[in-house]
């Protein structure tokens, strides 16, 4: 269950405190979500166990109790996994997927630009908006770009595909009577 906002940035998801309700306290770090490059839904997070901290675990999204601005509140440690353990996952966790500087292009091949952020939507963990950046001789007429999940195309390893943007149209002058 997650009781923040809607829509939170990316900044929402990194390097957040995991919480057990059990021991009180901090029993891991959230380091980065893992995002499932097939429907852009966040499956789970990549931790860093608090005693050992070489130790890499996984939390998985549905372990998550609440997300809160103190961090990812879970029922107890337990749930934190090893990543060798889970075999659904196996496809998702070998991509190691970052959505984060990826190439954006549009199906017709034209550059647009990198991803600088994404808003996720809370209660599903489907990403709903990328924030792409474009180069900077693009930029000085257009900004940066906010990319809608409905409007992207494909999400591969090493590039995210969106349907071409539309051009702006040139009206024709026309000539009024007086």
């Amino acid at each position: 269950m997650y009781n923040e906002a809607m829509l939170q940035l990316s900044e929402f998801l990194y390097n957040r405190p995991v919480l057990s309700l059990r021991t009180g306290g901090q029993v891991a770090t959230a380091i980065a979500p893992i995002i499932n490059t097939k429907n852009l839904k966040i499956e789970g997070f990549y931790c860093e166990d608090t005693l050992e901290k070489k130790k890499r675990l996984v939390l998985l999204s549905q372990d998550v109790r609440e997300a809160t601005r103190r961090g990812f509140i879970i029922d107890d440690y337990d749930v934190l996994a090893e990543p060798d353990d889970l075999v659904r996952l196996r496809s998702v966790l070998e991509l190691a997927f970052d959505i984060l500087k990826k190439p954006v292009e549009t199906v017709s091949h034209e550059r647009v630009g990198k991803v600088t952020d994404y808003a996720t939507e809370m209660t599903t963990l489907y990403v709903q908006k990328l924030y792409v950046a474009q180069p900077i001789w693009k930029s000085l007429t257009g900004g940066s770009l906010s990319v809608d999940r409905t409007q992207i195309n494909e999400v591969t390893p090493k590039l995210i595909v969106i349907n071409d943007l539309l051009q702006p149209e040139s009206t024709p002058a026309t000539a009024v009577a007086a």
